[in-house]
């Protein structure tokens, strides 16, 4: 499994994971007139910097091959401190059945996320397999998707951990 390439340093913290699939170490190189001039490194940095102030650890991977992302999330899954998932699938958003399967396996909330609005660009990338596994997707807003999906699962948790201690009514 590769390994993380940005850690916050927070022991005993919630996680959440993110997954970076195929082609993203490219970024701020590959066609940046659609997906930018951030730096997977930058991405990763601000990431970090928002889940410390959040209050989470955030555990950021990248890997170009279908059974390494899986194997994230599997490792995701198996994890009480993951508290849930952000994933780029990148191309893999419109083929893998494979990945779709394992995001249903988690018990974690997972949100999608795309750099580039994938609507307005080639019509087979208007269907993500993997989003029906997902709370939500967030696309087309460059690297604050990445961002906004944090922001929103350290929210969605808080609001779960909170609703679970709560006495009925």
């Amino acid at each position: 499994m590769p390994p993380a390439t940005s850690t916050s340093a927070g022991a005993g913290r919630p996680a959440v994971v993110v997954i970076h699939g195929p082609n993203l170490d490219l970024l701020g190189q590959r066609e940046p007139a659609i997906y930018g001039t951030t730096t997977l490194p930058e991405l990763d940095a601000r990431l970090v910097a928002l889940g410390d102030a959040l209050g989470v650890d955030v555990r950021a991977h990248q890997t170009n091959g279908e059974g390494a992302f899986i194997d994230l999330l599997h490792d995701a899954r198996a994890r009480s401190e993951v508290a849930g998932v952000i994933v780029n699938p990148g191309g893999y958003t419109h083929t893998s059945v494979a990945i779709a399967d394992a995001l249903h396996a988690l018990d974690v909330p997972v949100v999608e996320v795309h750099l580039s609005n994938l609507y307005a660009r080639e019509g087979f990338r208007h269907e993500s397999r993997t989003a029906t596994a997902c709370r939500g997707v967030i696309m087309g807003l460059g690297p604050d998707s990445y961002l906004l999906a944090l922001r929103h699962l350290v929210a969605f948790s808080s609001d779960s951990a909170r609703a679970a201690t709560m006495e009925p009514a």
